[in-house]
């Protein structure tokens, strides 16, 4: 956004200016206690440092122009630049300096003092501050603030513009387009056209000849008896699945983990299977909950569509209030008119809160394949390792131990209820949950 040309700009004195008016203030008290007739000394000092002040912040010139610029859309998690540039008329300048007042949600403390260099065009001036979006939704550029020094570093003059910029945060899409998961969709689309999904399931597409190493299992063994050789069954490969990633938005999942909340990890984790999930042929929908549903998305069945999973993903908000199971999970079970695979993201601090859970969980296994996906709790994990020095190290060790415990009982409960349970670091999940979906590809379990 380029901003027009600006009127005489006011003069301040600088840091510079402060220090030096406080080294001289003894002086001026020595003075005044010994040669009481020479008060007029410290006025007249006084008065010559204003006037250096301010001829010093008129050889710093008058800015001509400058502008801030800013991505319309970035991504939680990832460096996002704002760039700031000005050129001024004449003047020797000693120092370039501006601040930006923007959305939390663009930067942690929602300020930024940017200092300024010349450009490498050899135009004017140029700062970039390095943005890292910690939540997703539209944040805003606010205000900005311009500020040079005259070549003494005492007077500086400064400009102030209010700013109305907006960055759309989304959800972040690294892994997507991570070169080894490209390749790798690449290589598993090798010869789509020309050829049909064959895998392990129970939907039969033709009879083989039985080769060594094949698995023993898929042996036909009426048709090895009318042909008195042994022939191997190929089922065609599960697609159309109905997958639908559901998250808990309430207060657990807002925690943050290594600097982002627990739901913005999730939801990149679900976005990357998704996208995979679309390239196999699957259909997949999003659902996100807190106290009531807020987010149902309907079957997006082409990766071209994909698009429109990201943007339901950045409408999931958040909550500091505990996430109403029940009411969630028996809305999503009525939408739902097929077997599908619902794989739920979620975290639990609250044993009692927990229990609510998994009876609401054991009721949607009943219809439906469940897949329950948590970040493992490191900082649990070390304060559970942690070296008995003192007596709150203990205590914090002991507290940290028993949370432990509720967790693991917990995800075993889920488990018995036959509900398959991924828990890993955050930067291990989306990889985990790709697999664990190949793997139930394989296994026909969905349909």
């Amino acid at each position: 956004m380029r901003l027009p040309r600006l009127p005489s700009l006011p003069i301040v004195p600088t840091q510079r200016t402060a220090w030096l008016a406080a080294a001289a203030a003894p002086f001026a008290l020595v003075i005044a206690a010994t040669a009481p007739q020479a008060w007029m000394i410290a006025p007249a000092a006084a008065g010559a440092l204003l006037l250096v002040v301010i001829m010093d912040a008129l050889l710093a010139g008058k800015v001509e122009s400058w502008n801030i610029s800013a991505p319309a859309d970035a991504e939680v998690g990832e460096p996002t630049p704002i760039t700031l540039r000005c050129a001024f008329r004449s003047g020797v300048r000693r120092q370039i300096e501006a601040a930006l007042q923007f959305d939390t949600r663009l930067d942690e403390g929602g300020r930024a003092i940017v200092p300024l260099a010349a450009s490498p065009d050899g135009v004017g001036f140029r700062g970039i501050h390095q943005a890292r979006p910690n939540r997703r939704g539209t944040a805003q550029i606010t205000h900005a603030w311009l500020r040079w020094t005259g070549p003494l570093g005492l007077g500086a003059r400064q400009a102030d513009r209010p700013i109305e910029r907006e960055v759309r945060i989304w959800p972040d899409l690294s892994p997507v387009r991570s070169p080894e998961l490209q390749t790798f969709l690449r290589d598993a689309q090798m010869g789509l056209i020309a050829r049909r999904i064959r895998g392990e399931g129970t939907q039969f597409e033709a009879l083989s000849e039985y080769e060594p190493g094949m698995d023993r299992r898929r042996i036909d063994w009426k048709a090895s008896a009318r042909h008195t050789k042994l022939y191997a069954r190929e089922n065609e490969s599960e697609r159309n699945n109905q997958i639908v990633f559901a998250f808990d938005c309430g207060q657990a999942m807002c925690e943050p983990v290594d600097g982002l909340p627990r739901i913005d990890r999730a939801v990149s984790a679900a976005l990357t299977c998704a996208y995979v999930a679309l390239k196999g042929g699957d259909r997949v929908a999003l659902f996100g909950f807190a106290q009531r549903p807020e987010v149902i998305t309907p079957f997006i069945r082409d990766a071209r569509a994909f698009h429109r999973l990201q943007g339901a993903a950045a409408g999931l908000d958040y909550h500091s209030a505990e996430p109403n199971f029940t009411l969630a999970l028996a809305t999503l079970t009525a939408r739902l008119k097929r077997r599908s695979l619902v794989v739920l993201f979620s975290d639990f601090t609250d044993l009692t809160a927990a229990e609510l859970m998994v009876e609401s969980v054991g009721r949607l296994v009943d219809k439906h394949l469940v897949l329950f996906v948590t970040i493992a709790d490191s900082e649990l994990e070390e304060f559970v390792a942690a070296e008995p020095g003192d007596l709150a190290t203990l205590a914090r060790s002991v507290t940290a131990d028993t949370l432990a415990r509720q967790r693991a009982l917990v995800l075993s409960q889920l488990r018995r209820l036959g509900v398959d349970v991924i828990e890993a670091p955050w930067d291990q999940i989306g990889y985990r949950l790709i697999d664990r979906y190949f793997a139930i590809k394989r296994q026909e379990a969905i349909g």
